[in-house]
Order: C-alpha cells, then sequence, then structure tokens
C-alpha cells in the first residue's frame, strides 16, 4: 500500500528499518534537466514493460489547469500479439500522491496505448467522479492533455518525418483511427496525422490528407478514395476508370477501420470525402486533346453503341428483369473498358465486418443481412452491353443468364457478393453455351467443305 499510494512523497518513509520510497517524481522536475536514463527507469517503472521509450513527452501547463504531466510512448502495443484490449496506462497524481491508478478519465481510451503520470495540485484528494464540480475538473484535464499529445504527434510528423511514418505509424495508426471514430473533438486534427497510399504513388509510399490536398487542381472541390483488397485490385477496378481518364488522384484504403474512418471523417478541410463508388461525382476530362478527339469520334461511337433510344430501352428491360436485384439502371459516361458498375452501394469492407460478428455470434448465412437491391450504371458503348441489347430478342433466356453475370460481375467489383460460388452454375451454363455453338460452327463448316 506504501509503495503504490505514497511511493513520492517528499519525506523517506521506512518499513521495518528498509526505506520504501526509492523512486524520484521525475515528473516534477524541469523537463530539461531529466536525462534519458532516469527517463528509462522512470518509463520501465510506470509501464512495467522492458523496451526503451520510442517518445517522451514531458511537460507543464498553468492553465486551465495546473498540470505537469510525463507521457511516454512504448516501442510497441499489446494488443497486436492478441494479448487482449489493453488498459489505461496512465495514473492520476495530486501532489504526488496517487489518486487513481490506470485511470480511464484523464484521456481517451484511443489514449490507452500512453504510458505516465500526470500530477495537479487543483485535484483534492478526494476527487470522485459522482460530484460535478471534480467531474468538470477532470473534463478540463482530459481536453488540455488530449491537445497536447496531438500536438507532439504533429511536431513529430513534421520534423522527423521517418521515425514517425515508420515507428509510430507503423505500430499506431489503428489507434489514431479509432480516436477519430470516437473521439469526435479531436476529430479534425487527428485527420491531419493519417497517411494513406493514392493512385498517383508507388506501392508503398504514403502520403497525409494534407500533402493529397495540396496537390489538388483548383477546381477539384472533393477529396476522393477507393476501398479495396490490395493495391492491384484497386488500380484493376472499374470505379478507376473515370479518375484514370481525368487524371484525378484516388486514396487507396485497404481495410474496414479506414472505411469506417471516411464514413465518419466525411470532410477534411472543407472538402467533401467522396467513395469512388458514388453516383453523384462531378469529374471533367481535363485533357482537352482527348475532349477533341471525343467530339471527333462520336460518329462512329454512336455507331457501335447503343444510340439513346435504344439504350434507354436497354435499362428498362434490365430493371425489369432482374427486378430481384436491381433498383434502378441507367447509363453513364464514367466508363471505358467496363460494361457496367454499381453505384451508392453499401460499403462491402463494412458488410463483411458484420457478417464477421454475426458468425462470431452464431450466427448462419440462412439468417444473414440479405444484401439490398442495387443502382446499376451501364456503359451503352461497350460490346457486352450492346450484345445483351441484341440477344434479348433473339434469344431471351441467355440474355437473361448474361444480364443476370454483369450484375453480379459489379457485386464482385464492389466487395458486396458475399460467396461467389454462387455464380458456379451459371457460369458453366454459359461455358457450355460457348463450347456447343463452336461445336455447331466447326460441324457446318466441315459439311460445307465436303459438299463442295
Amino acid at each position: 500500500i506504501l509503495k503504490k499510494y505514497s511511493n513520492f512523497v517528499g519525506f523517506p518513509i521506512f518499513l521495518n528499518g528498509n526505506r520504501v520510497n526509492t523512486i524520484d517524481a521525475i515528473w516534477l522536475q524541469e523537463p530539461k534537466t531529466v536525462d534519458e536514463e532516469k527517463h528509462s527507469a522512470f518509463y520501465k517503472y510506470v509501464s512495467h514493460m522492458h523496451d526503451e521509450p520510442l517518445s517522451t513527452i514531458h511537460f507543464r501547463m498553468d492553465a486551465p489547469l495546473d498540470i505537469k504531466a510525463l507521457f511516454y510512448i512504448p516501442s510497441f502495443h499489446q494488443e497486436k500479439y492478441g494479448m487482449g484490449r489493453m488498459e489505461p496506462g496512465v495514473s492520476l497524481y495530486s501532489r504526488k500522491i496517487l489518486i487513481e491508478a490506470k485511470s480511464p478519465d484523464i484521456l481517451p481510451d484511443w489514449c490507452r496505448f500512453i504510458k505516465g503520470v500526470v500530477d495537479s495540485e487543483d485535484l483534492p484528494l478526494s476527487i470522485s467522479r459522482e460530484k460535478p464540480q471534480d467531474s468538470a475538473l477532470v473534463g478540463k484535464m482530459r481536453k488540455a492533455l488530449t491537445r497536447k499529445l496531438i500536438s507532439h504527434l504533429s511536431k513529430m510528423m513534421r520534423k522527423e518525418p521517418e521515425k514517425y511514418k515508420d515507428e509510430f505509424y507503423k505500430e499506431y495508426n489503428f489507434f489514431l483511427k479509432e480516436g477519430i471514430c470516437q473521439d469526435f473533438e479531436s476529430q479534425q486534427q487527428l485527420s491531419k496525422l493519417l497517411y494513406f497510399e493514392t493512385s498517383k504513388g508507388m506501392a508503398g509510399e504514403l502520403v497525409s490528407l494534407d500533402e493529397y490536398v495540396s496537390k489538388c487542381p483548383p477546381e477539384q472541390n472533393d477529396i476522393y478514395y477507393l476501398f479495396a483488397p490490395s493495391r492491384e485490385l484497386a488500380l484493376q477496378s472499374p470505379y478507376m476508370e473515370t479518375f484514370l481518364k481525368s487524371k484525378r488522384e484516388v486514396i487507396f484504403i485497404y481495410s474496414a477501420i479506414d472505411d469506417f474512418v471516411m464514413a465518419n471523417l466525411k470532410q477534411f478541410e472543407g472538402r467533401n470525402l467522396l467513395s469512388a463508388d458514388r453516383s453523384e461525382l462531378n469529374i471533367k476530362d481535363d485533357d482537352d486533346a482527348e475532349k477533341d478527339d471525343k467530339d471527333s469520334s462520336d460518329d462512329s461511337d454512336v455507331a457501335k453503341g447503343l444510340t439513346s433510344s435504344e439504350a434507354t430501352d436497354f435499362c428498362a428491360w434490365f430493371q425489369t428483369t432482374l427486378a430481384s436485384k436491381v433498383s434502378k439502371c441507367k447509363t453513364t459516361n464514367r466508363l471505358s473498358s467496363s460494361p457496367a458498375v454499381i453505384t451508392d452501394n453499401e460499403s462491402g469492407a463494412l458488410r463483411r465486418m458484420m457478417r464477421m460478428v454475426e458468425t462470431s455470434e452464431g450466427g448462419t448465412s440462412s439468417n444473414s443481412m440479405p444484401l439490398p437491391k442495387q443502382t446499376v450504371e451501364i456503359n451503352p458503348k461497350h460490346e457486352i452491353i450492346v450484345g445483351i441489347h441484341r440477344l434479348k430478342e433473339k434469344d431471351p433466356m441467355l440474355a437473361e443468364v448474361l444480364a443476370e453475370q454483369v450484375v453480379d460481375n459489379c457485386l464482385v467489383a464492389a466487395g458486396l457478393l458475399d460467396d461467389g460460388r454462387t455464380m458456379l452454375p451459371r457460369l458453366n451454363d454459359l461455358m457450355l453455351c460457348i463450347v456447343k455453338n463452336n461445336v455447331k460452327e466447326e460441324s457446318g463448316e466441315e459439311d460445307s467443305k465436303k459438299e463442295s
């Protein structure tokens, strides 16, 4: 009890002839006077770890409260090793007397990786969360400490970018993202600490949101992002086609927590964060020469693709034929090499995460969330769409099977198809149809040769 609550009192305490309080309260000393050796020893004492701290935050402030604090960022955290959720790592003192060990109130939950102590003479020794005045004091302290911590990370990001990226961000980015989803007061400040890959960078090259915005053309008012399992799949996604044509940069995100971050953040520096699968994207091609080429080839494109009336007819047929899967079908000019995409859909990453939670709670595929009807945007110039339009009169059954495959392909591209094995019977039927047609053509050629 003496070691726990009175280890740092200003006079020696002896028990059975032995001094009990042997550690100095170095957080009360001037930050410049504490050397690395003292910090190393104290860090190991408060953290019960044997590594060296990645970064030290030792400071004092007079407003809004008298606060003396000493924080350490460990070189690693234990949650990644499957050891369960960490407890808060900062203890609260008043005049060197312990008020609460591992206090959950003085820092937000996303800061639980921080180790250290906070001391304030403005706090009564009998502080209680149930007293409104005491709760208000702790709330003020919490805001001040959180601002100081974020400020320290921002400074590290500017002055030690390699250390920040390679050591801190690599180890602790999950906690920052958790903070954006939970700590709404600090959301915008935390968003400045994030890094992402983009479509214009190299694999593994990270940029901040501020860096992304600095490279945007003046007319771009939104920030675009795309979720995909990997960089390769992101670059091959049909949603990227319009951005590649317009030379717009797109942020790539690869995990469910990133998707959740973007959905919660919504804006950055006055710019909307828009997923690449949204239908309301207003992107114009910046390449004037390409525009001229398009204008000059309009006649040939129309000849190859569906006319306006044919496209309207096709969309009506598509929506009616696949009424169980499609809520709306319309044309789009965002595609070049893909026949169709679905837009305004739910997040594939979040859907998979919810299915994992459902399965862990004993759910089965029979009672899982049904996939809602989708909005499908078709490319009226694509050969597949043109071919299905021709087939819907000649061979309605085959046209319907192909249309259904187009929708499932769109679901795969959006990461929404729960089980790809559902497509196998249809794919087998399509392959069988192709084989039979080829066999018929070959047999017809042989017959004509014999006759001749």
